[in-house]
Formats: C-alpha cells, structure tokens, sequence
C-alpha cells in the first residue's frame, strides 16, 4: 500500500474541484515531538507537508482550519494580489520539505491577504517555522517562530484569556523561550503552574518542565522573574 492518496476538495475560493495528497493513517508514524509540538516521523513520510491545499487551477492555498467559503470581497482581494499572477502549478503528488515549504508561504499569503484569523495565521508561521527547522536553517526557523508567537498572543487577547486555554498559553511561553524572551517564557510558565482554574495536566508538567530547563540554563534569572 502507498503511503499517500488522492483526496478530493473544492476551492473555497473559485470553487474547482482538485485533488490533493494525504498521508494515510498507518504510515503517521511519529517517534519524537519537540517541546513546541514539532513532530518527527519513521521513514520519511511527514504528513505535515500536506496539510496546505493548493488550488492549480487560482493558486488559492488552504488549510481545514481555513475559512471554508470566501466572501465576494475576499475573493476579488485574492484576484488582485496573487491570483491573476498565478501560473498553473501542481502540488497532487509527493512533496519534497522544499516543495511543502512554497505551500505554506503561499497558505500564509493567501491567509493575510482574506485576513483569515490569527489562530489559522499562527498555525501556518508555526509550521513554517518547523520546517526551516528541519532545513537546519535556524534564522528563518526563529524569524518566523517570532511572527507565530505574535500571532498566538493575538489568539489569546482575541479569545483565550476566557477560556484558560493552557496549551495556548504554554506555546506563547514555549516560543518566548526558543526566541530567547526569557523573562517572558517564565511569566507564561507560571501563570499556567499557579493558576487554579488551568486543570490541564500535561501543559501544567510541560509547563513545570520548561520552567526548570530555563533554570539549568539561566541560573536565577527564572525564580526572580516569577
């Protein structure tokens, strides 16, 4: 059996139908995640490289998070600023890191020229991020873990100071960390450690976790901030 297959969607913004690539189930086969949900999978096959849909037909590139149906000014945005320089390009089949790259920066394009959401927005940074990370090209990785971590605050003043959304909280921590916001990272740490409301269990230990790496590395630095 092939790891990939062809499944059909249509464009939420010219409404063609297409086919793109997914990995199928048996072959997620991650081995090791990093601290910011980075994953890591066995033979070669990433499903993160094929989580961006591309429309060959307008270029319009989506995630299942994305906004399914585009209003009528959101698709005359996206004609104006890319879609009348499209130039038929296919993303069906296999996708090198390189190739699931391009993909994602044309999603992140797509997302600020509908002014998709912020959540969405962090999402795609994020990914991008991840995948410099696999390039071993740490500049961009910490250039575009900045932007996400921006866009994860605005999920949060938007959405998630109601909510006590704790993984939210620990991935703005997380980022404040890995882009050397120290200070930062262990003020989100701790919030989510001392809050009574946050229940959740395993962002309460990463949290923890995370609070003591920053210790080891940077001394007292980390209790007096707290």
């Amino acid at each position: 059996m092939e790891p990939l297959y062809l499944a059909k969607v249509s464009c939420s913004c010219c409404d063609t139908s297409f086919t793109t690539s997914r990995v199928r189930p048996s072959f997620k086969r991650q081995y090791k995640t990093d601290s910011d949900f980075c994953g890591y999978y066995k033979e070669g096959i990433n499903p993160e490289y094929y989580v961006v849909r591309v429309c060959p037909e307008c270029g319009f590139a989506s995630t299942v998070n994305s906004t399914s149906q585009l209003s009528e000014k959101q698709r005359f945005n996206y004609w104006e600023r890319i879609g009348k320089h499209w130039r038929n390009r296919d993303y069906s089949g296999e996708r090198t890191c390189q190739q699931a790259l391009e993909t994602y920066k044309l999603a992140l394009l797509c997302a600020q020229v509908i002014d998709e959401s912020a959540r969405v927005t962090a999402s795609v940074l994020h990914h991008i991020a991840w995948l410099y990370r696999e390039l071993n090209n740490r500049e961009q990785e910490v250039r575009f873990l900045r932007f996400a971590l921006d866009a994860y605050v605005q999920v949060y003043e938007k959405e998630g100071s109601s909510l006590n959304d704790a993984k939210l909280m620990y991935l703005i921590g997380e980022l404040n960390r890995r882009t050397g916001n120290v200070n930062d990272a262990v003020r989100w740490f701790s919030r989510i450690v001392n809050d009574k409301r946050i229940v959740d269990s395993a962002m309460i230990k990463a949290s923890r976790d995370q609070w003591q790496l920053i210790r080891s590395e940077h001394g007292t630095v980390a209790d007096e901030t707290a």
